[in-house]
């Protein structure tokens, strides 16, 4: 699949690895990329990703990508002019970790991770991506259906393509009872929605990234990255953004790529 000239939508664009692959789309000639994140930061990426460019490209929207009205707006706008999302790649994230059960020695009492912590890390982790993803099916659907056309040929080439982000967590951390549990269950939903949405012509994959040099990482603290993550990594560093962009770049490029890539930089942990 080319990426010159498609359309793509980036959700969790003002930093991290959203910043990252929406500057590496950019670069490689997308014709119009809609840039999505709740802080007005995806403003000012979008006029560096224009300055870069030479070109008006990218287009900010400010919203709560958990909000199906907005995530219509979005699509709505991207798709003016009879136009299709070709590419989605959801990677608004959140963390909200602490240990499943944790036991207060002074009281001898065991706390319980907090239900609404949970309710929240799969509405932003695993809901809204695959939403935007059945989003962009849905449409190519619908303009397919319009056109007279119905299950996708492979001369017809492919039509899009949705990467979600994984992480190396669906495979259980500690303290990410929430987090690990969305991870995991983004892999189920695009295997499963890839075996669907093939019939329109699109594919779907998910990179696993390890730990990345990105404003939820760092949240951790210099410490704790030091003693818990560089000393387990071969590369004994963090994974730069722009690795992972790159990475993502190769699986919407390459439709012989199907499935699952881990990014880990060879991570592997000590057991304790």
């Amino acid at each position: 699949m080319e990426i010159k000239n498609t359309i793509a939508v980036v959700t969790g664009a003002a930093s991290g690895i959203g910043h990252a692959v929406s500057m590496q789309l950019s670069a490689r000639g997308v014709k119009k990329i809609g840039l999505v994140d709740m802080h007005d930061g995806v403003k000012t990426v979008a006029h560096q990703i224009n300055e870069e460019a030479d070109r008006e490209c990218a287009i900010p929207f400010q919203g709560d990508a958990t909000d199906p009205d907005f995530r219509t707006s979005v699509f709505d706008s991207l798709c003016e002019g009879g136009n299709v999302v070709n590419i989605c790649v959801p990677c608004a994230g959140i963390t909200r970790d602490a240990l499943a059960v944790k036991m207060n020695k002074e009281t001898k009492k065991a706390s319980i991770y907090p239900l609404e912590n949970f309710r929240l890390v799969v509405e932003v982790n695993l809901i809204a991506p695959v939403y935007w993803a059945m989003e962009m099916v849905a449409r190519i659907a619908e303009q397919r259906a319009q056109r007279g056309l119905k299950r996708w040929h492979p001369d017809e080439l492919i039509q899009a393509t949705a990467i979600f982000i994984g992480s190396i967590s669906s495979q259980g951390n500690k303290g990410q009872i929430s987090y690990a549990s969305t991870k995991a269950g983004i892999e189920g939903a695009a295997a499963t929605l890839t075996q669907e949405a093939i019939f329109h012509g699109v594919r779907c994959g998910v990179i696993h990234p390890g730990f990345t040099d990105t404003p939820m990482v760092r949240a951790l603290g210099e410490e704790y990255i030091e003693q818990n993550i560089l000393k387990d990594t071969q590369l004994g560093r963090l994974i730069r953004p722009q690795e992972i962009a790159d990475a993502i770049c190769f699986m919407i490029s390459n439709s012989a790529v199907s499935g699952q890539l881990w990014a880990d930089a060879g991570w592997h942990p000590s057991p304790t």
